[in-house]
């Protein structure tokens, strides 16, 4: 919404006021140190300053999918990788089809790339199913139209190219790549090096945008390792004990290296991007004066007829037939994550570009040629924005076997649990055949574990085909009383008891000390003495043991954390959030 207010505000501006508009972004402005300086335009800025956080962050979300998401299994990234170049070849070859031969033809770059905030946005406006692997799949087709459009820029968009500051910057780009690759952690060390390679980039002549999407490609999502997590709450505790500064930034240190690289530059940076540099992008470049006489113009002009059928029409039928094409070659051995449906919807909602082809049309045209192509981007952005909506409406409305088929495709979901539940092991509430399971790893003592438990509740007694796996993940070195409490849940377990004792310890957070625990056993009716036996004994720990072992192979670090089906549910854990997951696991049965 932010985006189309700005880019609505900046045409109303030239509509009311052009000089304004034109002597603002066309201000100079500056950075000198000594003999060396960097200068441009206001506007110029905004598109190759700025814009490489933009840039940064597709590379970080695009990182994210091939390390933890669904594109972890690399065979699974060949074909949105062929189904984006599918799309911008056939995107390209529409608009030289109509413009080859001519000065136009100057104009092919801008029909490349994808816009990818307002394609994923789409998504989730025309309520696009499945969401989350329609969107891995989608990020990797909108990255490789942003590096092939960002080497295009820097290989025909740009002035002559210098080659010592080139040698310099990816020199520098090398040093950051052999950081990563020893773990360096210093932040700023980063920040430094990638200004140092985006300045020698500018300085060679070469649009120095590049520099974000490498960087954000290089930060790493793996989960860290359970002893950063330790390491982290040491650190706190010889804070709290002792709270110095030095101590402090000790805290603090630790408390990073506990988040991955990856998360930390997303939350860092993700804001400033959605709703900062890239509406500030519109507002400096969607400013074109739409008037009738231009509107008529457009109509009439084999550029905007070229953009707009190669965004509406090439990008969708170029992915789906590249993504066919993989498909039928590789014998299905290459199929796409998510049904033909789901496919052609990705590819409509990729034929909006906005960002990049804004960009490339201030580079490739000037005066009424440049206003022609920025109408036919604003006007092939709404079209596909209609038809995507439209297209996954009609998918909604299909009969759900075929729906299902549609959207989800023949492809098997990966799994993200690595120790599958098992009847005779695991602790089960609700049908033990159930087609759906909610499997959590959680720890007693543990208060968001407390807060998930009514939203756990409610969905147990809304939904019958649903089966509750519990699996013990006592975190001891934040909750001391945690370990223990799970032996109870175990010893209780031995008596036929686990799920009142689970929900009693929920229930009573506060109280899990031993003798709380001889308490509960009494209050619940169980044999006190042999209960107390098994907490003497730890007759239980092995259990317990092979539950924390299971959650570390399937990279589980915090509690609650919990899987649908096998597949690692992410973000919140309320009652909506936990049902939209069971609703998508339900319609892959």
């Amino acid at each position: 919404m932010l985006l189309l207010l700005a880019a609505l505000v900046a045409i109303g501006w030239v509509a009311i006021d052009p000089r304004s508009y034109q002597a603002l972004w066309r201000t100079p402005l500056g950075v000198r140190l000594g003999p060396f300086g960097l200068g441009q335009d206001l506007r110029g800025w905004v598109n190759n300053g700025l814009m490489t956080f933009f840039f940064l962050v597709i590379g970080l979300e695009a990182r994210r999918a091939f390390d933890v998401g669904d594109l972890r299994e690399r065979r699974r990234v060949l074909l949105p990788v062929l189904a984006g170049v599918g799309g911008m070849l056939a995107s390209v070859g529409i608009y030289l089809v109509l413009n080859g031969g001519g000065p136009a033809a100057r104009g092919w770059g801008i029909a490349l790339s994808t816009d990818t905030a307002f394609a994923l946005a789409l998504l989730s406006v025309a309520r696009a199913r499945p969401l989350q692997p329609l969107r891995a799949f989608l990020v990797t087709v909108v990255v490789v139209d942003d590096l092939l459009s960002l080497l295009v820029i820097a290989a025909v968009y740009s002035g002559p190219v210098s080659i010592g500051p080139l040698a310099a910057g990816v020199g520098v780009f090398a040093v950051i790549m052999v950081g990563v690759w020893l773990r360096v952690q210093a932040g700023v060390w980063y920040l430094i090096a990638g200004v140092v390679t985006w300045a020698c980039l500018f300085i060679s002549g070469l649009d120095p945008l590049i520099v974000g999407l490498g960087m954000g490609l290089l930060s790493y999502a793996l989960p860290v390792e359970p002893d950063a997590l330790e390491g982290a709450t040491t650190r706190m505790r010889s804070f709290r004990e002792q709270p110095t500064s030095e101590l402090a930034r000790e805290a603090r240190r630790g408390l990073s290296l506990a988040v991955t690289p990856n998360e930390r530059l997303q939350q860092l940076f993700h804001p400033w991007s959605s709703y900062v540099i890239v509406p500030l992008f519109a507002l400096a470049n969607a400013g074109i004066p739409i008037t009738g006489q231009h509107l008529d113009r457009a109509l009439h002009s084999s550029i905007a007829i070229g953009i707009t059928l190669g965004y509406v029409l090439g990008k969708p039928v170029g992915i789906l037939v590249a993504s066919w094409l993989t498909r039928t070659l590789s014998r299905r051995r290459l199929e796409p994550p998510v049904g033909w449906a789901a496919v052609l919807g990705g590819g409509t909602s990729a034929g909006v570009g906005f960002t990049v082809a804004l960009l490339i049309a201030t580079l490739a045209f000037d005066g009424p040629e440049q206003t022609d192509a920025k109408i036919a981007i604003l006007a092939s952005a709404a079209i596909s924005a209609v038809v995507t909506v439209l297209v996954f409406r009609g998918v909604a409305a299909l009969p759900s076997r075929l729906r299902a088929r549609a959207v989800f495709g023949n492809l098997p979901p990966l799994t993200d649990l690595t120790e599958p539940v098992d009847p005779e092991h695991d602790h089960i509430r609700g049908d033990p055949d159930a087609p759906v399971t909610l499997l959590e790893y959680g720890d007693l003592q543990c208060p968001y574990c407390g807060q998930a438990e009514p939203a756990i509740r409610q969905v147990l007694a809304s939904n019958t085909d649903i089966r509750y796996v519990w699996r013990h993940l006592p975190l001891r070195d934040v909750h001391p009383n945690a370990a223990l409490a799970a032996e109870a849940t175990e010893a209780a377990a031995s008596q036929g008891r686990f799920w009142p004792m689970h929900d009693r310890l929920l229930a009573h957070q506060d109280h899990l000390e031993p003798k709380n625990l001889i308490g509960h056993a009494d209050a619940l009716g169980l044999d006190v003495e042999r209960f107390r036996a098994d907490l003497r004994q730890h007759t239980s720990r092995a259990r317990i043991v092979a539950d924390v072992e299971s959650a570390a192979e399937s990279g589980v670090r915090g509690t609650p954390t919990f899987f649908i089906n096998g597949r690692r549910h992410h973000g919140v854990y309320d009652l909506d959030a936990l049902l939209a997951g069971i609703r998508e696991a339900r319609a892959r049965e």
